[in-house]
């Protein structure tokens, strides 16, 4: 048994602003549930939700260079696996997870120094493992600047990237800022481009580095996915692990989802048909079942590939396939989905805003799963399409070519308008052999991606540490 503690900015369903919320959500019990001892640091924001907390510390110091704070540690078990929030409310009562704060470094700079002192104090861990840039600068103080602290002796570092283009960089002046020593500061240290980055930190001083799927860590050692870092990860390559996300098919399960107007199985698909029906409905499409209905649920980012969508408007038009899209992000992209909808209202219908009850319903009613990202470290969608039996059309990039093959999806390489709409045609031809479209509906919902596979890679990763 290992003694895990993990730091991370957000974990659902306590605060949520993406995927890497729901990893925290379920790695930890499924760890746990392999016989791990698993904690997990985070902040207590203002906004987040913590039924049932206890507070176990009620004055712990964070010293973050020349600045003092103090934190009360309050905890939640969920699954078997222990949730320690730092309450500080100069740092996390914002209204937000993240905002672009001139004091972002010391937030999570203070949020490692909490993780350190709960080590110390509480939780003697065999291994820290940070997610993403916020705990970047957790094994940087371990190795750099607690080194001869006894209580860390023969520790391990683990750092999971689940999205390389966010790596937390702030100007070269905030060292002092940061209680970290000038001399970490140079090419095969902190020092990045003349900023300091977290991220970066994270990648040097741990042991082991984790990516979310196999296909994305090859991928980021390259120049075209590394964001300047690809390098560094190669000359790193040896540590250097693609561990798959897992996902929550207690959540997304269409034999018993509360959200869906008519539960179905691979055995019996009856009820789809039904929840398509409901969906053209909900979003004001004409309600032709024998019409093939694609979907669209995403954050609306520049990383999605949206803008292959927007070229070829007028080509789905033709081919009389409807689409439905749910999501919000950049306003150029909201901006973009509206017009789409206005100009052909009975092809697009979209909604702005996040739903969860509407992204089951989709998940549940479309025929086919539209995800062209530029990248895609994991995806999530594609793997719950997969158990909805709506079939995804990817490009075959990072965990989207690693969780779709050719008898479960359609995938495209080229990151171009043509290559999309050839698959998106390729799938419309395969949709009219209705006995094979459903074969190829039930191979999908019998794969199984569940965090269980997930925890024991991560136990074995834990195990050769």
């Amino acid at each position: 048994m290992s003694r895990v503690l993990m730091v991370t900015a957000e974990a659902a369903p306590f605060a949520k602003t993406g995927g890497l919320a729901d990893v925290l959500g379920a790695l930890p019990p499924a760890l746990a549930r392999l016989g791990e001892e698993v904690a997990v640091v985070m902040p207590r924001y203002d906004i987040a939700h913590i039924p049932g907390a206890e507070r176990v510390w009620n004055a712990l110091p964070l010293v973050v260079g020349p600045h003092r704070y103090t934190a009360a540690i309050d905890q939640v078990v969920m699954g078997g696996a222990r949730y320690w929030f730092v309450d500080c409310p100069p740092l996390y009562a914002r209204g937000q997870v993240y905002g672009n704060f001139a004091d972002d470094h010391l937030r999570f700079g203070a949020l490692n120094i909490a993780a350190i002192g709960i080590a110390r104090h509480m939780f003697r861990a065999d291994i820290f493992h940070g997610h993403d840039w916020p705990a970047g600068l957790l094994p940087a103080y371990l190795r750099e600047n607690l080194h001869g602290d006894p209580s860390f002796f023969g520790t391990k570092c683990v750092t999971t990237i689940h999205n390389l283009g966010y790596q937390g960089n702030f100007p070269a002046s905030v060292i002092s800022d940061l209680g970290l020593s000038p001399a970490s500061f140079h090419p095969e240290g902190l020092e990045f481009w003349g900023d300091v980055s977290f991220l970066k930190a994270g990648i040097v001083w741990s042991d082991a580095i984790t990516t979310v799927s196999p296909t994305y860590a090859r991928e980021i050692q390259t120049p075209e996915h590394g964001f300047g870092l690809d390098g560094l990860l190669r000359a790193r390559a040896s540590r250097v692990h693609g561990i798959l996300n897992g996902a929550d098919y207690d959540e997304w399960k269409p034999e018993t989802d509360a959200f869906v107007a008519r539960r179905y199985s691979a055995k019996n698909l009856t009820g789809k048909r039904a929840a398509k029906m409901t969906l053209l409905t909900n979003f004001g499409l004409p309600a032709n079942p024998d019409r093939p209905l694609l979907a669209v649920i995403s954050r609306f980012a520049h990383q999605k590939g949206l803008d292959l969508i927007a070229a070829i408007a007028k080509d789905l038009v033709e081919e009389d396939a409807a689409l439905v899209i749910l999501g919000e992000g950049e306003a150029r992209f909201e901006e973009m989905f509206q017009e789409m909808a206005r100009d052909f209202p009975d092809t697009f219908a979209v909604h702005v805003g996040y739903n969860n009850a509407m992204a089951h319903q989709i998940e549940a009613g479309a025929d086919m799963f539209l995800m062209p990202s530029r990248y895609e470290p994991c995806g999530l969608s594609q793997i719950y399409s997969l158990r909805y039996g709506t079939v995804p059309i990817v490009r075959a990039t990072g965990g989207l070519e690693d969780t779709v093959d050719e008898t479960t999806g359609f995938k495209f390489s080229e990151y171009t308008p043509t290559a999309l709409l050839d698959a998106i045609r390729q799938a419309l031809t395969a949709w009219k052999d209705k006995k094979a479209w459903r074969e190829r509906m039930r191979r999908g919902m019998a794969k199984d991606f569940s965090w269980t596979a997930a925890a024991v890679e991560y136990q074995k990763l834990y195990r050769s540490l």
